[in-house]
């Protein structure tokens, strides 16, 4: 069989089509090349000129910063402002080599000569020092590298201040005709915390700072370690200045203020080239004070005064409260600082200088962040334990034989006195030790029944020893209130802490192997009988003893101490009272108040009292109690605890006042209280009056 091909079934490719096949593909091929000369021209032959046009149109944010409000005493004295300022900045991300995490710690060649010619325009020194950084080690790198180094550190994104308060002839206006030889530095407006009045109340207002984030290496950012992250800081730029402490921090979210921003147009070399429009800033709200600033100004006066007087008293500090609502008319602690410091950054030697035992740390704020045993003024608190357990009635009577023995130890009043027969107002007036130290034998518990101690414990701690009063400050200590379950605790610490030093078994406890934290002891009936006469191991904050006091003077009310009084407007106009809630009311008997009441008045005012020859002759009622406490083998510290009620005057205060290693109560502490009293009253400190009286 023969094969044939199939037969070609195709159409043959006409002219026509051929032609129109052609058209299109020359069409086709005219675009492309349209497109791509269009694109070779605008790369090539006109690249520049669209640079340059992309350069002249550059648009910037620049923050405008907000001031903050002003802080006011209670009649409208400014005490703390703000004044505007020149910074010179740096933008890490603008550098000639951005600084990135790698490169933080050693800066390049680059930098490292825009450093050196910044700081000759600044009068910087360009010497390498010692510069530790969180998270880098100690680097040695010139002042502005530090800087450098230690703003990146905590806030990678955030331009770093290298200079405060330049002034603008001749170093702002140098900088700005030489931009192109300072990449990544920049001139911004600020503002500066002023303190007019320098050293008065500094622990109180407390300082201001850049927003910090500064978690531990390798971990994650927490509320605990970047305040970015902190409720009370939300929403505000990572650039802001914020309080970190005292008034400042509590009340930030009024003080604050909004901060603006300003869109200008600069050129290639960053040079303004016109404005494109504002965002004003709108500044923080005024704080009113409850503080009294010629009061301040008195006790501070009269403090300083009291330690220069009495060898070796070293520091102190004093609170003046309203005691029927908690307003506090002044609040001082010694020694004490400058805030003008921290308008600008502080080097580590001059903070290191602020806060260490050489210079007694002028930082803390003594009133509120210090405590210790009070001495006699806590026998107010006793006596109302025992009143109010049936330990103890107004009628009953004790045989002060000059010593008080238990247990088979004996202790004595001061100096040895013999009292005779006192009743509690009588014991109140000469503060008879051994009185006392039998009503804290009475009020002592079973600890293993009572862990949580007895009658003495429980109104010790209803007056608020032990617990932080709530002061719109930030910073209190809570101090402590010694029970059985609290002995047990810390003889649990001091074992851990020697295993982990490995003492032997057979030397737990034992002097010499001990980590000084407590003696292994259980509670004892001694114990209490030391809190009933404020010694041993309670620790007391001079505000917390004021606050038991106020409750004394108001009938059984713990306010809640507070030194704002209002949010206003810069016209005064009052956005917010702060008026806070009483803490709680004790149920006391109005006979035993009166009856404490009656020893407190007999103590500074008859014959035999113990504060009488400073506050016998005051005119306004005196309701006071010394005190004289051992502490830590140093010279006894004294404290002076008083109140005048509302009288006539319609000025109830207390006031409470502590001289370290001042000696006794009526020597040191007193005349301070004296000086107050004078001031809120009469207008004027009258004399010094230093009391004779040595009773504990």
């Amino acid at each position: 069989m023969i094969n044939v091909p199939p037969e070609d079934r195709r159409p043959p490719l006409t002219p026509q089509l051929a032609l129109r096949v052609a058209i299109l593909g020359s069409f086709a091929l005219a675009m492309f090349a349209i497109i791509f000369f269009r694109l070779w021209f605008l790369q090539v032959l006109s690249g520049d000129k669209y640079l340059a046009q992309a350069a002249v149109n550059r648009v910037r944010d620049i923050e405008v910063p907000a001031p903050r409000g002003q802080i006011l005493d209670r009649n409208g004295n400014v005490l703390v402002d703000s004044k505007p300022a020149i910074a010179v900045q740096i933008s890490p991300p603008d550098l000639p080599v951005p600084v990135t995490a790698t490169n933080v710690a050693h800066p390049p060649m680059a930098n490292a000569r825009l450093y050196d010619r910044l700081a000759g325009v600044l009068g910087i020194p360009t010497g390498r020092t010692k510069c530790p950084v969180p998270g880098y080690g100690v680097l040695h790198v010139s002042q502005i590298a530090c800087q450098v180094a230690t703003g990146y550190a905590k806030l990678p994104y955030a331009n770093v201040t290298v200079k405060l308060d330049v002034p603008k002839d001749p170093v702002l206006l140098y900088l700005a005709e030489r931009q192109s030889a300072f990449p990544g530095v920049q001139v911004a407006s600020v503002w500066l915390r002023v303190y007019p009045l320098n050293r008065l109340a500094a622990q109180l207002f407390g300082t201001v700072g850049p927003l910090s984030c500064n978690p531990p290496h390798g971990q994650k950012a927490t509320a605990a370690n970047c305040e970015l992250k902190q409720a009370r800081f939300s929403g505000l730029p990572a650039s802001s200045i914020v309080g970190q402490s005292g008034l400042e921090w509590y009340y930030n979210r009024y003080l604050q203020g909004t901060d603006g921003q300003e869109k200008v147009q600069v050129d290639a070399l960053g040079r303004f080239t016109g404005s494109v429009g504002e965002i004003k800033p709108v500044p923080g709200h005024n704080l009113r004070l409850s503080l009294d600033i010629n009061l301040q100004k008195v006790g501070e006066a009269a403090l300083a005064q009291s330690i220069a007087s009495n060898y070796p008293a070293d520091g102190g500090a004093f609170v003046a409260m309203n005691p029927d609502t908690g307003e506090v008319y002044a609040m001082g602690s010694n020694p004490s600082f400058n805030p003008n410091i921290f308008t600008k950054p502080v080097s580590t030697s001059v903070y290191q200088q602020l806060n260490n035992a050489s210079s007694n740390f002028p930082l803390i704020n003594r009133a509120i962040q210090s405590a210790g045993p009070t001495g006699s003024t806590f026998k107010p608190i006793t006596s109302t334990a025992a009143l109010e357990s049936g330990a103890w009635s107004v009628s009953d009577v004790f045989d002060d034989t000059g010593q008080f023995c238990i247990d088979g130890q004996c202790r004595h009043n001061a100096g040895h006195a013999v009292y005779g027969t006192v009743d509690l107002v009588q014991a109140i007036k000469v503060s008879s030790d051994d009185f006392f130290y039998n009503l804290g034998a009475l009020t002592n518990a079973n600890p293993v029944t009572h862990p949580s101690g007895g009658a003495l414990q429980h109104w010790a701690r209803k007056y608020g020893i032990g617990l932080p009063t709530g002061i719109d400050l930030g910073g209190e200590v809570a101090g402590n209130l010694p029970t059985p379950i609290w002995r047990n605790q810390i003889d649990q610490v001091e074992l851990a802490c020697e295993k982990r030093h490995h003492v032997p078994p057979s030397e737990y406890f034992v002097p010499g192997y001990t980590c000084g934290i407590a003696d292994g002891r259980p509670w004892s009936i001694g114990d209490n009988i030391n809190l009933a006469v404020g010694q041993g191991d309670v620790q007391v904050t001079p505000l917390q003893l004021a606050t038991a006091y106020a409750a004394v003077a108001n009938g059984g009310t713990i306010v809640r101490p507070h030194i704002g009084l209002d949010v206003q407007q810069s016209d005064g106009t009052v956005l917010q009272r702060i008026d806070p809630p009483p803490v709680r009311h004790l149920s006391i008997n109005p006979i035993y108040l009166e009856t404490i009441r009656a020893g407190l008045r007999a103590a500074a005012s008859q014959p035999g009292g113990t504060s009488a020859d400073v506050m016998g002759t005051f005119p306004e009622q005196v309701y006071g109690k010394t005190g004289t406490a051992q502490y830590n083998n140093q010279s006894d510290y004294s404290w002076y605890a008083c109140f005048v009620p509302d009288s006539a005057t319609g000025k109830p205060i207390v006031v409470v006042v502590w001289v370290e290693q001042g000696g006794f109560g009526a020597v040191a502490a007193a005349p301070v209280a004296r000086e107050i009293l004078s001031q809120w009253f009469f207008g004027n400190p009258g004399k010094y009056v230093a009391g004779s009286s040595q009773t504990l």
